[in-house]
């Protein structure tokens, strides 16, 4: 029988994997918000069900359960997420088009205390937070559910075939095979490798505040220099992205020149360096919100510059002011 007595029982049990969880439904679903609803629902399904709840395997095991076969109906009904990489060939400067897609569903950016527990095992951390990278979840999207879910289960999390079988209704065999079938996905879409950053060493801080100081003194030259050769700008909702120096160094002083005057504030995203982006208010006083800006850095330069502009969305979610006046000093 079950040792949660109570419904308090149940409620402080449930409570300790809710961040784990939000991991886990995250990386299924591509979306923060998604998680979060999907987590809620499997809480709510598993008080419905908690009296029939009788042990027979850990309440771990029992949640993860009901957390996939939300996350498998949610994926069956079509919810596909995408980065602008995924849908469309780089444009150039010159000709670039600011082609808003509504129909399609982003892949949208994560704050890494909703998604990464605490632990004191300096790998164990750094695994997580690969497995929350916007190119590693992005590729995830391209893997049928199932096979998603065995990948996530197996190689992130580390449970054992026969955990998950048991937990998929299905075989080891079967297992084996999709776990074979995702990693032969994973293997040709040539994720590029990111460095670790737990915390950030000496260089990656150093390479952070040239771009800051770079950015908000929009001094494009010198944020060139930071950049890798082949780096990549997209601004989600938008299709656009632009890749290598001489496209988003002429963007930034055509298209973007509004940017000119921004102060950016430091942040987390996706295990990821991260800065919320307030431009020049329009009225001359003070900075509104304009991106959250999530930085890829690998080889110790900035490979990847991803504006999320639907700031009424991403701001409250990480925590950002709403606006910024003359006076505000970054903490």
């Amino acid at each position: 029988m079950t040792d949660l007595a109570t419904d308090t029982d149940l409620d402080a049990a449930m409570d300790r994997y809710r961040i784990e969880l939000t991991g886990y439904c995250y990386r299924m679903l591509g979306s923060s918000f998604d998680a979060e609803d999907a987590v809620q629902d499997t809480y709510i399904r598993a008080w419905r069900s908690h009296d029939r709840f009788e042990g027979r395997s850990s309440l771990r095991s029992w949640l993860y359960r009901i957390a996939t076969n939300v996350c498998l109906d949610l994926l069956n009904a079509g919810k596909k997420r995408a980065r602008p990489m995924d849908l469309t060939a780089p444009q150039h400067q010159a000709s670039a088009v600011l082609n808003e897609r509504p129909e399609v569903t982003w892949l949208e950016p994560v704050p890494d205390g909703r998604v990464l527990p605490q632990t004191a095992d300096p790998a164990e951390m750094a695994l997580a937070k690969e497995s929350v990278r916007l190119a590693f979840v992005a590729v995830l999207q391209h893997l049928p559910a199932k096979q998603r879910a065995v990948l996530i289960l197996r190689e992130v999390l580390a449970w054992k075939a026969d955990e998950v079988a048991q937990l998929l209704d299905t075989t080891v065999a079967s297992v084996n095979s999709a776990l074979q079938r995702a990693r032969a996905t994973l293997a040709g879409s040539r994720i590029r490798e990111s460095d670790a950053a737990d915390p950030l060493d000496e260089d990656q801080a150093k390479l952070l505040e040239q771009y800051l100081s770079a950015f908000e003194a929009y001094d494009i030259s010198r944020l060139t220099t930071l950049l890798h050769e082949d780096a990549v700008l997209s601004m989600p909702p938008f299709d656009l992205w632009l890749q290598g120096h001489a496209d988003i160094a002429a963007w930034h002083l055509n298209q973007g020149i509004g940017c000119k005057g921004s102060r950016l504030i430091p942040t987390t995203a996706n295990g990821m360096p991260a800065f919320g982006q307030y431009r020049p208010a329009a009225s001359g006083s003070g900075h509104t919100p304009w991106a959250l800006q999530v930085l890829e850095i690998s080889d110790g330069k900035i490979v990847g510059l991803n504006a999320f502009l639907d700031t009424e969305r991403w701001f409250p979610l990480f925590g950002l002011p709403e606006q910024l006046d003359e006076a505000y000093e970054v903490q």
